[in-house]
């Protein structure tokens, strides 16, 4: 769980914002929870901003995990305690965010013991250790703890750690063993991780790290080789999930329906935009002169349409400015004066996360960094080829929209800018509220753009709602990973590679997560309308739009709550 923080550390949660007295309050609960999780999740706590984790490492050992559930629990009845003394409602719900955040994460723990096997790919997590920290946007002096937790990495002997644990739980042949695709996916990445490792260093042009580099290549070529002779060979073949891991999964990320109704839902509303896309489709045919109208033929014929090598950062930073000016000038929502980040992938990124994606700031003791809009180039996962779809004209209208404004590069500013307690920002945080937020605002922006992007817009939609349905179904055994991706690249349009990549998500990189962005904009979406009758003439988007991000991350129930209660009242005087 990504929620750590140090007493020392925190001088202030917002680098422009005042701190209300019933957030100092709340802040000093989550310190003491997030001081104790910090201990065992030092990488974590780091990729928050808390520093004083940063030469450390995770113990992967099953005493260290058992010593940290048992302070979770403890910190449970502590904040039960709490929460009936508070009399802020605000501090309240806060103390409920986080019960229910800690109880989360035992019962995921408890399933996982009861139902899987441990497993770990050593050499990514190695590499996203040492990455948050050679971060451009980092200090120098946090840069420099790299060595000393390279050097940890080493001498706490991590991938003997992660050998021990699972060869101690091999011998329960009931445990649900990796999905052979992810076994072979790390054995595959290794080599890409260690190199990356290698040119963050050099890079940075750090001193002292090459002999525990020396050392730690060879334990995680070691771990290679092991998993190729022990872990592989036991591997199940099949991809479909326990029920009851992949439900939990499901909750994990904010989805609270049963699987069977999302998938119902999801159909629904894949065939709605599909209808959507083609009127679109042959209006764009009939301009360019295409005989073919079918809107899979006008979207791969769009899609030649690419931005390539010295010209992909200025065309996005461009193409940012041409959607900032939309936003204006249509009262959408209000952005910050200062321009948002944009950067290319390395490779060994690109292997960790394939896709295009905004990389968080630091939420905690935040000095003002911000997010990065982070494109990849390659995919090392699909023999190194280049992935047109992030890369496409078209595209890049509503992928701009999604990582950077109005979507999450604006959504994790506005916490940094505006102030939000930690309950609401690290504690509530989960991909429903967050994906969420990013296609909704993909949706209110789409009337706005060119026809091209409006297809484009409409494709991504499409896709999460593929995703709704294709997920659980996987999962559930319903349809098989060939057909699936037979979907996403006849119908959906995805490129092979773009497909192959989603295939795996799905089936063993985050089982449920893809669901997470049509469910928490669904929320959303209803919430919005709902709004709109009960206001009538009175509902301003911008200013409900406002509202929406100063809540910081609310699930979505929380999030209704939150409107019913203080921003419909407020309008309505």
């Amino acid at each position: 769980m990504k929620r750590i923080l140090a007493l020392a550390a925190c001088a202030s949660f917002s680098v422009v914002a005042a701190e209300p007295a019933w957030v100092t309050t709340s802040n000093q609960y989550a310190m003491e929870v997030l001081q104790k999780i910090a201990e065992n999740s030092p990488e974590n706590g780091s990729e928050l901003g808390i520093e004083t984790y940063d030469g450390k490492v995770a113990n992967l050992t099953l005493a260290a995990e058992t010593q940290t559930l048992n302070e979770i629990r403890a910190e449970v009845t502590h904040l039960q305690t709490a929460e009936t003394k508070q009399s802020d409602p605000r501090v309240k719900q806060d103390l409920q965010i986080m019960i229910a955040t800690l109880q989360r994460q035992l019962e995921s723990a408890a399933l996982s013991e009861q139902y899987e096997l441990p497993f770990f790919n050593v050499a990514e997590k190695v590499f996203g250790g040492i990455q948050v920290l050679l971060d451009d946007r980092n200090t120098p002096k946090r840069m420099q703890k790299a060595v000393e937790r390279l050097n940890a990495y080493v001498d706490t002997k991590m991938v003997a750690q992660a050998k021990q644990r699972t060869t101690q739980a091999l011998a329960n042949k009931q445990l649900t063993t990796p999905y052979y695709k992810e076994v072979e996916q790390a054995i595959a990445n290794t080599p890409q991780f260690i190199q990356g490792i290698e040119q963050l260093f050099t890079a940075h042009k750090l001193q002292g790290w090459q002999p525990a580099f020396a050392e730690l290549s060879k334990q995680l070529n070691d771990y290679q080789q092991w998993l190729k002779t022990t872990i592989l060979p036991v591997a199940r073949q099949s991809n479909v999930l326990p029920e009851i891991l992949y439900s939990n999964a499901l909750k994990n990320v904010g989805v609270d329906i049963a699987p069977e109704e999302l998938i119902q839902r999801a159909l629904f509303e894949y065939a709605e935009i599909r209808d959507e896309m083609q009127t679109v489709a042959t209006d764009i045919a009939k301009a360019k002169g295409y005989k073919n109208t079918d809107y899979r033929f006008v979207i791969r014929e769009l899609k030649k349409q690419q931005v390539t090598g010295d010209e992909v950062l200025p065309f996005f930073k461009q193409r940012l400015q041409d959607i900032e000016k939309i936003v204006r000038e249509h009262d959408i929502v209000t952005l910050p004066q200062r321009p948002a980040n944009i950067r290319l992938a390395s490779a060994a990124e690109s292997a960790a996360v394939p896709a295009a994606h905004m990389n968080p700031p630091r939420l905690i003791g935040n000095t003002g960094e911000y997010g990065e809009f982070v494109l990849p180039m390659i995919d090392p996962n699909a023999g190194g080829k280049r992935v047109t779809d992030f890369t496409s004209k078209g595209f890049s209208w509503t992928l701009t929209v999604h990582e950077a404004r109005p979507g999450h590069e604006l959504q994790f500013s506005n916490m940094i800018e505006q102030g939000v307690s930690m309950a609401r920002a690290i504690f509530a945080m989960n991909s429903a509220n967050v994906e969420g937020w990013a296609l909704y605002a993909e949706a209110i922006m789409k009337q706005y753009l060119p026809k091209e992007g409006q297809l484009f817009s409409l494709q991504a939609r499409q896709q999460r709602a593929a995703r709704a349905f294709l997920d659980p179904m996987l999962n559930l055994g319903l349809i098989s990973p060939e057909d699936a991706k037979k979907v996403l690249t006849d119908d959906v349009v995805l490129s092979d590679a773009f497909a192959q990549q989603e295939i795996n998500r799905y089936t063993f990189q985050m089982p449920g997560q893809a669901t997470s962005y049509f469910y928490g904009y669904m929320n959303l979406r209803e919430l919005r309308v709902a709004t709109e009758i009960k206001l009538r003439d009175k509902f301003n988007q911008k200013a409900f739009h406002d509202f929406i991000l100063k809540q910081g991350l609310l699930p979505p129930k929380l999030l209704k709550q939150a409107v019913e209660t203080t921003f419909i009242p407020s309008v309505s005087q």
